[in-house]
């Protein structure tokens, strides 16, 4: 009965508990500290750069691996971008590829978590990722990745990553520092990872008639390093590469070549070339 005392109920009957959605408005509020703090350049850099490497652990780990399996790696590898896909703040491996599985089966249906053509922008972007709704972690839609321990253990744990990522800032560079290169570099990379759900389906072209409203949008692209073309992605979702065509940036597609010409990372599946040959246009 507390809890649903000290929450916001929505009009889905879905509650936003202020033990999560505390801490996410505090991360907001503190990133507004730029402006009470000496500026300089390494600040924003380490601000720009965080979110970049952290937004790339999102995208080829959370992603493109846990969720989809479009590569292979080593185990301690999977473990090691695991980590670092966690301090983003978003929640555990298991939690994030688990639901992200379950959004693809019913993608822009009633079963969608944040369809923003059905339950409107503010639940897509972020009410979803806060609300009590889907807090436990779906293990029935990701026992691939659930018999690995150490995945288990840091899922349950994913406050972890983002404390020792913010202690280590302060420890380096003060208050200052964890004001831009953790709590501003860390607001930016949520809304950005969240115009995925929210943007992605309102704004953009459609190559493929796929049964969902999933579009192709070049900014959210650069924004994310190559989320943004999203329905080439929900046209066929088993491939590394989002940005299909040479001409479509896919930033983490680049990353994840580089990867693999040093062995950490093999076997990335391609786009089959009938697919490539589509051209379905969509109003």
């Amino acid at each position: 009965m507390a809890s649903r005392t000290l929450s916001i109920p929505l009009p889905n009957g879905s509650r936003i508990p202020l033990v999560l959605a505390l801490p996410f408005a505090l991360i907001h509020i503190l990133a507004m500290g730029i402006f009470f703090v000496h500026f300089r350049w390494s600040y924003l850099i380490a601000c720009l750069g965080l979110a970049a490497v952290r937004m790339f652990f999102v995208t080829a780990g959370y992603h493109r691996y846990f969720a989809h399996r479009s590569y292979k790696t080593s185990r301690m590898f999977q473990f090691v971008m695991a980590f670092l896909a966690t301090t983003s703040s978003q929640k555990g491996v298991l939690w994030w590829a688990g639901h992200h599985r379950h959004h693809h089966r019913h993608a822009d249906q009633e079963l969608d978590q944040h369809s923003p053509t059905l339950f409107g922008f503010f639940w897509s972007h972020v009410g979803w990722f806060v609300s009590d709704k889907y807090d436990v972690t779906p293990l029935e839609n990701i026992g691939d990745f659930a018999k690995f321990p150490e995945l288990r253990w840091l899922n349950k744990y994913h406050l972890v990553p983002p404390v020792v990522l913010a202690a280590i800032l302060v420890l380096i560079g003060g208050w200052s520092l964890f004001v831009w290169g953790f709590c501003l570099s860390t607001v930016l990379l949520w809304h950005d990872t969240f115009t995925i759900n929210s943007l992605s389906h309102l704004f953009g072209s459609r190559r493929y008639q796929t049964t969902d409203t999933s579009r192709n949008n070049w900014l959210l692209a650069l924004l994310t390093l190559g989320e943004g073309w999203h329905n080439n992605h929900h046209h066929f979702m088993a491939s590394a590469r989002q940005g299909f065509y040479w001409w479509e940036i896919d930033i983490t597609y680049y990353g994840l070549k580089m990867l693999s010409w040093c062995g950490l990372v093999w076997d990335l599946r391609k786009v089959p070339a009938h697919l490539l040959a589509e051209h379905t246009l969509a109003a």
